[in-house]
């Protein structure tokens, strides 16, 4: 293994690539060509997948060894980071294989599949000295850097309110593989699986929510788990937003806007990659235009998606941190699901944070699975 610092000691210089073993061929495929993009800071030397005929499609030539054994690559010295993008259900295990081995983890979202999970991770992570990065791409384009160096500069001033649509089109192919849709194989529906990365730009932008209510509902396919959502949220800075979440829409189109004492900011209708999108930024004072125009124009573009995502994780690992994601943003992230599913099934709002003496720290899952509000 390279000699590569921990999260907690993150002050070595790595010369080499960092070699990445990606686990699962399906959005697997995806990660693999934005570490195509960096290759002087990664190089995929493996694809696990049961499916080898499916890895195989997947790397496209590259000298990438393909197996089915995880054992096995957990247990290579070569393999620096273990990129793990199984179904939800199980990352737990693997995460944790994966630290135990000594090896550091990026994990697809969610995270795991509770609290008390996401915790164990933290406690393993710690004792190993190995980082955990969850998956939150979402973070990385030129909006969220305007968004940013808008309020370095003091132009936002204070947060009044947020919107948040994630209205998409899932229909009932889309749940013909197996373990979508249901409680046991996917663990939640469109709040846990599709709204997840706009509740993290939510808290990325605005801070820690203190309270929220939530109803969520089956209404467009016959599944276990919801597919639509309406949410309030808290936030502690005092601020208020709404999320409106559906798979029952026409188009897939994602929409956030954040309305600030200084200026309002609106992204476009980009579902997949809202910081790669065109966003307005309006004064709300027509005088304060030309400053916030000029702080735009300033604004270098970096890597988006999961190229900047990657990119920023191996700043961290080489002692630049600042930009990558934290294993409590994705505590964070499950601690919001579990919120908004407590708050679903007691018709109660709920306040924040949740730990150990919480109903759904060990599960958010009901008791008696069915139909949210159908």
């Amino acid at each position: 293994m390279h000699p590569i610092a921990g999260h907690s000691d993150m002050t070595n210089v790595v010369e080499q690539p960092l070699r990445v073993a990606i686990i699962g061929a399906g959005i697997g495929r995806e990660h693999l060509a934005a570490y195509r993009e960096l290759p002087e800071r990664f190089r995929v030397s493996t694809v696990c997948d049961l499916d080898e005929e499916r890895a195989r499609s997947i790397i496209e030539g590259d000298d990438i060894a393909l197996t089915g054994n995880l054992s096995g690559v957990l247990n290579d010295p070569q393999i620096d980071i273990i990129d793990v993008c199984l179904p939800p259900h199980l990352h737990f295990d693997t995460a944790m294989a994966a630290l135990e081995a000594g090896k550091h983890v990026v994990c697809e979202k969610p995270l795991v599949n509770s609290l008390a999970q996401a915790d164990a991770l933290i406690a393993a992570s710690d004792r190993t000295g190995r980082t955990l990065t969850p998956v939150f791409q979402y973070r990385y384009g030129l909006a969220m850097q305007q968004l940013r160096a808008l309020m370095d500069a003091g132009l936002t001033g204070k947060p009044y309110m947020a919107s948040l649509e994630t209205h998409w089109n899932r229909d009932a192919e889309y749940y013909d593989i197996d373990w979508r849709g249901t409680w046991k194989g996917e663990r939640g529906g469109a709040v846990l699986g599709h709204a997840i990365h706009n509740h993290d730009l939510l808290t990325h932008v605005l801070g820690p929510i203190a309270r929220l209510s939530a109803t969520c509902a089956t209404r467009v396919n016959d599944i276990e788990t919801e597919d639509c959502a309406a949410i309030l949220f808290e936030m502690e800075s005092g601020a208020l937003a709404t999320s409106s979440v559906t798979l029952g829409a026409a188009t897939d189109t994602s929409r956030l806007r954040f309305c600030f004492e200084g200026l309002t900011a609106t992204s476009g209708t980009a579902p997949y990659a809202p910081a790669t999108d065109l966003w307005e930024f309006t004064a709300r004072a027509p005088a304060q235009q030309a400053a916030i125009d000029e702080v735009l124009a300033a604004v270098e573009p970096g890597a988006s998606g999961f190229t900047g995502f990657f990119d920023a994780l191996h700043d961290a690992l080489n002692g630049q941190p600042g930009r990558e994601v934290l294993l409590q943003d994705g505590r964070r992230s499950l601690e919001l699901v579990s919120a908004i599913y407590l708050s679903t099934q007691s018709g109660d709002r709920v306040t924040l944070p949740l730990g150990p003496d919480d109903a759904v720290y060990e599960s958010w899952v009901p008791q008696h699975h069915g139909k949210p509000g159908a």
